[in-house]
């Protein structure tokens, strides 16, 4: 197989992280149009449908980093000690530092820094990513052994096992009759979520059942792993005849998924709101461990293996921005959220906007990229400072 390299980088995975770091502001930026108030929060039908569009559009951002890990990383080239060192340098001492940051600027500092005894603060939700793919580091020397042996048709039928298990948060919510019949638990930080409809072996004694081992993020981990060993150079026919009906498909259980379930609260009338938990519900099909997120997700990666571009702009522009790919997601909360909610206030929201019905996309699409701009200037420029920048940014 052969992948265009360029000093040791696969091209295409730099293509891929890069976007996948726009797509994840581009998240980040639809949120306030359907988080608000008490937790949730949509305040026109048109919301709800931009809210759904756009979300839906890129959900597969975090897959895609976890792929883009997976491919390079798995199985391990080098020794577990070697591995684990390079990891604390380039993901957790940033991690450590940007979490005490975030306790600082946000919220009351002491509650912060309690809450990091067991938990990411809520208020800088994104940095959940951090404490799961560390989890699939922790995972991947125990796997290594098996990935250098594993052959095609097996690591297919453990790949279609964990394909079962991304229906199964569909199949827990269609089974538990839904947000109406839906029992809800909340953790220690607050932060709901639907307690256990039992499935093959699941008890109130045991949350273990039969798939737990195999599903999440470790399917993800073997994505990678199949990409690699055995999805060799597709024609560019053969490659949109796999990734428009996957993309397609995905998009329409991630997309419907959600509207339906904000529409069917709504019963027509706007504003819809309530606790957070409903958010919670809205989002069921736009979970990373579900069927339409995985297809979405296989389509991008289909797309970006194809991005053979190594030039000028790719060395002076895009290179560096991939290196700092990391530092951008753990920063670009700070810049972003001040940068939306100016906007926002610059054109208005609900019924009394600047654009009408179009307010809110071009909202969503302003603050995504100014808000990318601005953390990537300031994660490269972090990241360049001699001895430190690694620590700061990774």
């Amino acid at each position: 197989m052969t992948q265009l390299k360029t000093d040791n980088r696969v091209v295409w995975v730099d293509w891929m992280r890069v976007a996948a770091c726009f797509m994840v502001l581009l998240v980040h930026a639809t949120e306030p149009f359907y988080l608000g108030g008490e937790g949730a929060l949509i305040l026109t039908e048109a919301d709800a449908f931009w809210s759904s569009l756009f979300d839906s559009l890129v959900r597969a951002c975090v897959p895609l980093f976890v792929v883009a890990s997976s491919y390079l990383q798995f199985p391990l080239h080098y020794s577990t000690r070697e591995f684990f060192r390079r990891r604390v340098v380039r993901v957790l001492v940033p991690f450590v530092l940007w979490s005490v940051v975030y306790a600082l600027a946000w919220g009351e500092p002491v509650e912060n820094f309690k809450n990091l005894i067991y938990n990411f603060n809520y208020a800088a939700g994104h940095l959940w990513f951090v404490y799961m793919i560390i989890g699939v580091y922790l995972i991947m020397p125990l796997l290594s052994p098996w990935a250098e042996r594993v052959g095609k048709r097996e690591l297919q039928v453990y790949l279609v096992i964990w394909l079962f298990t991304t229906l199964i948060p569909i199949i827990r919510d269609w089974v538990s009759g839904g947000y109406s019949n839906m029992a809800f638990t909340y953790g220690v930080s607050g932060l709901p979520r639907a307690a256990l409809t039992p499935l093959w072996g699941e008890a109130s004694w045991n949350t273990y059942g039969t798939f737990y081992y195999i599903s999440g993020f470790v399917g993800y981990l073997l994505l990678g792993l199949y990409i690699r060993r055995f999805v060799g150079e597709l024609s560019w026919k053969r490659t949109l005849a796999i990734a428009i009906p996957c993309y397609a498909g995905g998009f329409a259980v991630v997309f419907g998924g959600f509207l339906r379930r904000v529409l069917e609260m709504a019963q027509g009338i706007f504003p819809v709101e309530g606790l957070v938990e409903k958010a919670v519900w809205w989002e069921t099909t736009w979970c990373n461990d579900t069927i339409g997120v995985v297809m979405m997700t296989v389509a991008w990666i289909l797309i970006f293996k194809k991005v053979k571009s190594s030039g000028a702009f790719y060395n002076k522009v895009l290179l560096p921005v991939s290196k700092a790919s990391y530092g951008i997601y753990l920063l670009h909360l700070l810049i972003l959220v001040p940068i939306s909610g100016a906007v926002r206030e610059w054109l208005g929201i609900g019924a009394e906007t600047v654009l009408g019905i179009w307010t809110t996309p071009v909202e969503i699409v302003v603050s995504a990229v100014a808000g990318f701009t601005a953390s990537t200037v300031v994660a490269v420029a972090l990241q360049r400072i001699p001895k430190v920048g690694k620590y700061i940014i990774g």
